[in-house]
Protein backbone atom coordinates (compact mmCIF):
# COMPACT_ATOMS: atom_id res chain seq x y z
CA UNK A 1 0.00 0.00 0.00
CA UNK A 2 2.93 2.58 0.86
CA UNK A 3 4.82 1.47 -2.21
CA UNK A 4 1.84 2.21 -4.37
CA UNK A 5 0.64 5.62 -2.52
CA UNK A 6 4.25 6.61 -2.94
CA UNK A 7 4.08 5.76 -6.76
CA UNK A 8 1.51 7.78 -7.54
CA UNK A 9 2.49 10.76 -5.82
CA UNK A 10 5.61 10.57 -7.66
CA UNK A 11 3.75 10.18 -10.77
CA UNK A 12 1.97 13.18 -9.89
CA UNK A 13 4.82 15.24 -9.26
CA UNK A 14 6.60 13.88 -12.55
CA UNK A 15 3.52 15.23 -14.93
CA UNK A 16 3.95 18.40 -12.87
CA UNK A 17 7.67 18.92 -13.53
CA UNK A 18 6.91 18.18 -17.38
CA UNK A 19 4.69 20.95 -17.46
CA UNK A 20 6.86 23.32 -16.04
CA UNK A 21 10.30 22.12 -17.96
CA UNK A 22 12.20 21.06 -15.22
CA UNK A 23 11.80 17.46 -16.67
CA UNK A 24 11.74 16.42 -20.00
CA UNK A 25 11.29 13.39 -21.94
CA UNK A 26 14.35 11.47 -22.42
CA UNK A 27 15.93 13.91 -19.50
CA UNK A 28 18.00 12.94 -16.60
CA UNK A 29 14.56 13.11 -13.92
CA UNK A 30 15.85 15.70 -11.06
CA UNK A 31 14.98 15.29 -8.54
CA UNK A 32 13.49 11.95 -9.19
CA UNK A 33 16.63 10.05 -10.87
CA UNK A 34 19.86 12.27 -9.53
CA UNK A 35 21.70 11.15 -6.51
CA UNK A 36 21.71 14.61 -3.54
CA UNK A 37 24.98 15.27 -4.71
CA UNK A 38 24.53 16.16 -8.28
CA UNK A 39 21.04 17.82 -7.93
CA UNK A 40 22.20 20.04 -5.64
CA UNK A 41 25.50 20.54 -8.00
CA UNK A 42 22.87 21.19 -10.88
CA UNK A 43 20.49 23.28 -9.15
CA UNK A 44 19.82 27.16 -9.80
CA UNK A 45 21.04 29.67 -7.68
CA UNK A 46 18.63 29.93 -4.76
CA UNK A 47 16.70 32.90 -4.62
CA UNK A 48 15.38 35.09 -1.53
CA UNK A 49 13.36 33.57 0.86
CA UNK A 50 9.40 35.07 0.47
CA UNK A 51 7.76 36.75 3.45
CA UNK A 52 5.62 34.11 5.44
CA UNK A 53 1.92 33.10 4.02
CA UNK A 54 -0.84 32.66 6.47
CA UNK A 55 -2.05 28.85 5.91
CA UNK A 56 -5.55 30.01 4.91
CA UNK A 57 -4.11 32.11 1.97
CA UNK A 58 -5.62 30.24 -1.42
CA UNK A 59 -2.76 29.35 -3.91
CA UNK A 60 -5.49 28.30 -6.41
CA UNK A 61 -9.04 26.76 -7.38
CA UNK A 62 -9.77 23.54 -8.61
CA UNK A 63 -13.87 23.67 -9.58
CA UNK A 64 -14.42 26.46 -6.84
CA UNK A 65 -12.54 24.10 -4.35
CA UNK A 66 -9.39 26.52 -2.58
CA UNK A 67 -6.00 24.82 -2.33
CA UNK A 68 -4.38 26.98 0.35
CA UNK A 69 -0.98 27.83 1.56
CA UNK A 70 -1.55 25.61 4.60
CA UNK A 71 -2.34 22.37 1.93
CA UNK A 72 0.91 23.37 0.20
CA UNK A 73 3.16 23.30 3.41
CA UNK A 74 1.57 19.52 4.42
CA UNK A 75 2.63 18.81 0.96
CA UNK A 76 6.11 19.63 1.33
CA UNK A 77 6.90 17.42 4.82
CA UNK A 78 5.89 14.56 2.42
CA UNK A 79 9.25 12.48 2.13
CA UNK A 80 7.83 11.44 -1.31
CA UNK A 81 7.46 15.12 -2.66
CA UNK A 82 10.96 15.77 -1.53
CA UNK A 83 12.98 17.64 -4.11
CA UNK A 84 16.21 18.22 -3.01
CA UNK A 85 18.16 20.75 -5.20
CA UNK A 86 15.15 22.67 -6.08
CA UNK A 87 15.08 26.45 -4.77
CA UNK A 88 12.06 27.47 -2.87
CA UNK A 89 10.23 29.08 -5.60
CA UNK A 90 10.60 26.31 -7.83
CA UNK A 91 8.82 23.71 -5.10
CA UNK A 92 6.47 26.15 -4.58
CA UNK A 93 5.31 25.88 -8.16
CA UNK A 94 5.46 22.44 -8.44
CA UNK A 95 3.69 21.37 -5.56
CA UNK A 96 0.98 24.07 -6.50
CA UNK A 97 0.66 21.68 -9.44
CA UNK A 98 0.79 18.63 -7.69
CA UNK A 99 -1.96 19.61 -5.33
CA UNK A 100 -4.26 20.78 -8.63
CA UNK A 101 -3.72 17.00 -9.85
CA UNK A 102 -4.71 15.74 -6.70
CA UNK A 103 -7.58 17.98 -6.20
CA UNK A 104 -8.78 17.28 -10.10
CA UNK A 105 -8.22 13.18 -9.40
CA UNK A 106 -10.16 13.27 -5.98
CA UNK A 107 -13.34 15.27 -7.18
CA UNK A 108 -13.06 12.46 -10.08
CA UNK A 109 -12.97 9.70 -7.52
CA UNK A 110 -15.58 11.54 -5.72
CA UNK A 111 -17.65 11.58 -8.64
CA UNK A 112 -17.19 8.18 -9.57
CA UNK A 113 -18.50 7.23 -5.48
CA UNK A 114 -14.79 5.45 -4.81
CA UNK A 115 -14.89 6.75 -1.02
CA UNK A 116 -18.46 5.07 -1.08
CA UNK A 117 -16.79 1.41 -1.17
CA UNK A 118 -16.46 -0.60 2.35
CA UNK A 119 -12.74 -1.23 1.33
CA UNK A 120 -12.27 2.19 1.08
CA UNK A 121 -13.76 3.29 4.12
CA UNK A 122 -11.33 1.04 6.10
CA UNK A 123 -8.50 2.06 4.57
CA UNK A 124 -9.72 5.81 5.31
CA UNK A 125 -10.42 4.82 9.48
CA UNK A 126 -7.01 2.97 9.60
CA UNK A 127 -5.35 6.12 7.66
CA UNK A 128 -7.20 8.63 10.06
CA UNK A 129 -6.40 6.52 13.17
CA UNK A 130 -2.92 6.68 12.39
CA UNK A 131 -2.42 10.12 11.97
CA UNK A 132 -4.16 10.90 15.56
CA UNK A 133 -1.99 8.27 17.00
CA UNK A 134 0.98 9.98 15.73
CA UNK A 135 -0.07 13.62 15.89
CA UNK A 136 -1.24 12.78 19.93
CA UNK A 137 2.35 10.86 20.33
CA UNK A 138 3.92 14.37 18.44
CA UNK A 139 2.57 16.04 21.26
CA UNK A 140 2.46 14.03 24.36
CA UNK A 141 6.54 13.88 23.51
CA UNK A 142 7.16 17.44 23.42
CA UNK A 143 5.76 17.82 26.96
CA UNK A 144 8.42 15.28 28.20
CA UNK A 145 11.61 16.30 26.30
CA UNK A 146 12.19 19.41 28.20
CA UNK A 147 15.68 21.17 28.86
CA UNK A 148 15.23 20.06 32.18
CA UNK A 149 14.44 16.21 31.86
CA UNK A 150 17.01 16.00 29.21
CA UNK A 151 19.81 17.24 31.65
CA UNK A 152 18.51 15.26 34.67
CA UNK A 153 18.54 12.09 32.18
CA UNK A 154 22.50 13.16 31.18
CA UNK A 155 23.19 13.92 34.68
CA UNK A 156 22.22 10.63 35.95
CA UNK A 157 23.37 8.61 33.40
CA UNK A 158 26.76 9.93 33.90
CA UNK A 159 27.06 9.62 37.14
CA UNK A 160 26.50 5.93 36.56
CA UNK A 161 29.58 5.69 34.19
CA UNK A 162 32.20 3.77 35.65
CA UNK A 163 35.55 4.95 34.41
CA UNK A 164 37.31 2.75 31.62
CA UNK A 165 40.56 3.06 30.28
CA UNK A 166 40.96 3.80 26.33
CA UNK A 167 44.50 3.65 24.19
CA UNK A 168 45.35 5.21 20.71
CA UNK A 169 47.58 2.45 18.74
CA UNK A 170 48.91 2.00 14.91
CA UNK A 171 49.69 -1.61 14.04
CA UNK A 172 50.84 -3.11 10.86
CA UNK A 173 49.47 -6.42 9.53
CA UNK A 174 50.78 -8.66 7.69
CA UNK A 175 50.33 -12.64 6.44
CA UNK A 176 53.38 -14.63 8.43
CA UNK A 177 55.02 -14.64 12.00
CA UNK A 178 58.69 -13.94 9.50
CA UNK A 179 57.18 -11.19 8.20
CA UNK A 180 56.12 -9.27 11.31
CA UNK A 181 59.56 -10.45 13.14
CA UNK A 182 61.71 -8.60 10.19
CA UNK A 183 59.31 -5.76 10.62
CA UNK A 184 59.50 -5.39 14.54
CA UNK A 185 63.38 -5.45 13.96
CA UNK A 186 62.93 -2.53 11.58
CA UNK A 187 61.06 -0.61 13.57
CA UNK A 188 62.77 -1.03 16.73
CA UNK A 189 66.46 -0.11 14.87
CA UNK A 190 64.46 3.15 14.29
CA UNK A 191 62.85 3.28 11.22
CA UNK A 192 58.87 5.47 11.00
CA UNK A 193 56.23 3.22 12.03
CA UNK A 194 53.94 4.97 9.92
CA UNK A 195 56.44 5.02 6.79
CA UNK A 196 56.34 1.27 7.32
CA UNK A 197 52.75 0.48 7.86
CA UNK A 198 51.81 2.33 4.41
CA UNK A 199 54.66 0.31 2.91
CA UNK A 200 53.57 -3.41 3.82
CA UNK A 201 50.54 -3.32 5.97
CA UNK A 202 47.74 -5.52 4.48
CA UNK A 203 45.22 -3.60 6.46
CA UNK A 204 43.19 -1.67 3.67
CA UNK A 205 41.53 0.49 6.73
CA UNK A 206 44.32 1.87 8.46
CA UNK A 207 47.56 1.28 5.82
CA UNK A 208 47.00 4.99 4.02
CA UNK A 209 46.76 6.30 7.54
CA UNK A 210 50.01 4.78 8.82
CA UNK A 211 48.57 1.91 10.68
CA UNK A 212 46.77 4.36 13.12
CA UNK A 213 43.43 2.77 14.89
CA UNK A 214 42.48 5.59 16.67
CA UNK A 215 41.35 5.55 20.44
CA UNK A 216 39.71 2.45 21.01
CA UNK A 217 38.18 0.84 24.13
CA UNK A 218 39.47 -3.06 25.25
CA UNK A 219 36.25 -4.79 24.13
CA UNK A 220 35.95 -3.13 20.46
CA UNK A 221 39.60 -5.34 19.61
CA UNK A 222 39.78 -8.95 19.01
CA UNK A 223 41.60 -10.49 22.21
CA UNK A 224 44.92 -11.12 21.64
CA UNK A 225 45.80 -7.85 19.85
CA UNK A 226 43.65 -6.16 23.17
CA UNK A 227 45.58 -7.93 25.96
CA UNK A 228 49.02 -6.65 24.42
CA UNK A 229 47.82 -3.33 23.57
CA UNK A 230 46.46 -2.32 27.18
CA UNK A 231 49.52 -3.94 28.55
CA UNK A 232 52.18 -1.69 26.68
CA UNK A 233 53.14 1.82 27.75
CA UNK A 234 53.23 4.43 25.24
CA UNK A 235 55.90 4.67 22.67
CA UNK A 236 56.61 1.04 22.55
CA UNK A 237 56.66 -1.40 19.80
CA UNK A 238 55.24 -5.09 20.66
CA UNK A 239 56.74 -8.84 19.27
CA UNK A 240 54.30 -10.15 16.49
CA UNK A 241 50.94 -10.70 17.67
CA UNK A 242 48.67 -13.57 16.32
CA UNK A 243 45.01 -13.09 15.48
CA UNK A 244 42.63 -14.69 12.89
CA UNK A 245 43.03 -11.65 10.60
CA UNK A 246 47.40 -12.53 10.57
CA UNK A 247 50.21 -11.51 11.98
CA UNK A 248 50.16 -7.76 14.11
CA UNK A 249 52.99 -5.04 15.14
CA UNK A 250 51.79 -2.96 17.39
CA UNK A 251 52.99 0.40 18.23
CA UNK A 252 51.27 1.95 21.07
CA UNK A 253 50.92 5.99 21.11
CA UNK A 254 48.92 7.00 24.07
CA UNK A 255 46.51 5.63 26.78
CA UNK A 256 43.98 7.53 28.77
CA UNK A 257 40.52 7.35 30.54
CA UNK A 258 37.94 7.87 28.32
CA UNK A 259 36.51 11.02 28.26
CA UNK A 260 32.80 11.54 29.54
CA UNK A 261 31.02 12.98 26.74
CA UNK A 262 29.66 16.77 26.92
CA UNK A 263 25.55 17.47 27.40
CA UNK A 264 25.83 19.49 24.35
CA UNK A 265 27.53 16.39 22.58
CA UNK A 266 24.53 13.87 23.48
CA UNK A 267 21.73 16.01 23.71
CA UNK A 268 20.15 14.91 20.65
CA UNK A 269 20.37 11.19 21.73
CA UNK A 270 18.96 12.20 24.76
CA UNK A 271 16.08 14.02 23.24
CA UNK A 272 15.37 11.18 20.92
CA UNK A 273 15.57 8.45 24.13
CA UNK A 274 12.91 10.56 26.29
CA UNK A 275 10.86 10.71 23.27
CA UNK A 276 10.63 7.59 22.67
CA UNK A 277 10.46 6.38 26.21
CA UNK A 278 7.53 8.71 27.09
CA UNK A 279 5.93 7.40 24.05
CA UNK A 280 6.15 4.03 25.02
CA UNK A 281 5.39 4.33 28.42
CA UNK A 282 1.75 6.62 27.65
CA UNK A 283 0.90 3.66 25.12
CA UNK A 284 1.29 1.22 27.70
CA UNK A 285 -0.74 3.75 30.23
CA UNK A 286 -3.84 3.70 27.61
CA UNK A 287 -3.91 0.03 27.00
CA UNK A 288 -3.66 -0.70 31.17
CA UNK A 289 -6.62 1.79 31.11
CA UNK A 290 -8.74 0.43 28.30
CA UNK A 291 -10.87 -2.67 27.54
CA UNK A 292 -9.17 -4.48 25.55
CA UNK A 293 -11.37 -8.05 24.00
CA UNK A 294 -9.56 -10.31 21.36
CA UNK A 295 -11.93 -12.50 19.85
CA UNK A 296 -12.13 -15.91 18.30
CA UNK A 297 -10.88 -14.59 15.14
CA UNK A 298 -8.09 -12.65 16.41
CA UNK A 299 -4.60 -14.44 16.07
CA UNK A 300 -3.10 -15.81 18.94
CA UNK A 301 -1.13 -14.17 20.77
CA UNK A 302 2.49 -15.39 21.04
CA UNK A 303 3.67 -16.70 24.52
CA UNK A 304 6.16 -14.68 26.28
CA UNK A 305 9.50 -15.70 26.47
CA UNK A 306 10.94 -17.52 29.80
CA UNK A 307 12.88 -15.29 32.47
CA UNK A 308 16.30 -16.19 32.53
CA UNK A 309 17.33 -16.73 36.17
Amino acid sequence: MTMIKSLSRSGLLRSSLLRTGLLRTGAVALALSLPLASARAQAPAATPAAAPVAPETVVAKVNGAAITAGDLAIASEDPALSLPGVDDAQKKTLLVDYMIDLKVGSQAAEAAKIGDSPDFQRKLAYFKDKLLLDEYLEREAKKAATPEAAKALYDQTVKAMKPEEEVHARHILVESEDEAKKIAARIKAGEDFAKVAGEVSKDPGSKTEGGDLGWFTKERMVAPFAEAAFKMNPGQVSDPIKTQFGWHVIKLEEKRTKPVPTFAEMKEQVDQYITRKSQQDLILKLREGAKIERTAAAPAVAPAPPKTP
